[in-house]
């Protein structure tokens, strides 16, 4: 699988064209013909899904994809009530230290659908909007390797990862004087903590459509303390 992570896409409506008359599933190419925002796009002007995922484990190579959670929101809104959230057959064994952390047990898939039963309404769903993540390497890379298993091509789209919003905002702060002859303790921008400096409510974690109401509020307060509404979207999405 390619490392898509690391691919500097300059001009994204562009590049989605091309992936659109290049896919041969019609439901990718939907979804890439549905395309995007130009890059200077006011962040104001923006509808944003987002996008949790709960997986058997964090090798998209050899783990798979269990619950996906997604919210529909804006600068302004957080749309509630056209949330969804599907559980979801894995293609691995579900692994008892997975179910440790994130709570989900083999009654709870019992009966849940494949990726490729709700694929046209979970790209659907994504379609023109700009994906929001914490920590891309599971939404972008667990999608991707999924897709390229089940129909043989994997999938790209522009996204906003607020941990790495989160990992920035921290590396660019002034150090202190102490910190100059004491290394300062590494900052988390785990989900969770991130929130906490935003003065965000705590939620229960590791659930995927809660993560995904997380992850929307926690860009909305990153844009009102470090960015502007008038920040466009080229600047923040990768």
């Amino acid at each position: 699988m390619p490392n898509i992570n690391n691919q500097e896409i300059l001009n994204w409506q562009a590049f989605l064209k091309i992936k659109a008359a290049e896919s041969k599933d019609k439901r990718l190419s939907h979804f890439y013909n549905a395309s995007t925002y130009d890059a200077e796009t006011k962040v104001r002007d923006i509808d944003f899904v987002a996008l949790d995922f709960e997986t058997t484990g964090l090798d998209a190579k050899k783990n798979s994809i269990i619950s996906i959670g997604l919210v529909p929101f804006t600068l302004q809104r957080i749309a509630c009530k056209e949330a969804k959230h599907w559980f979801v057959t894995p293609e691995d064994k579900l692994q008892e230290d997975s179910i440790v952390i994130h709570g989900i047990t083999h009654s709870d898939l019992k009966g849940a659908p494949s990726l490729l039963r709700i694929l046209e309404q979970l790209l659907d769903e994504l379609a023109g909007k700009v994906v929001v993540v914490h920590y891309r390497r599971i939404e972008r890379d667990f999608l991707h390797a999924t897709l390229r298993g089940l129909i043989n091509e994997g999938i790209i789209f522009p996204l906003v990862d607020t941990m790495q919003i989160e990992a920035d905002i921290q590396a660019a702060r002034p150090k202190k004087v102490i910190d100059w002859f004491k290394k300062p303790q590494a900052v988390s921008i785990r989900l969770g903590s991130s929130r906490t400096r935003y003065n965000l409510p705590t939620y229960p974690p590791h659930d995927a459509l809660t993560d995904a109401i997380a992850t929307a509020e926690l860009l909305q307060a990153q844009i009102y303390h470090h960015f502007s509404p008038d920040t466009p979207i080229n600047k923040l999405w990768l």
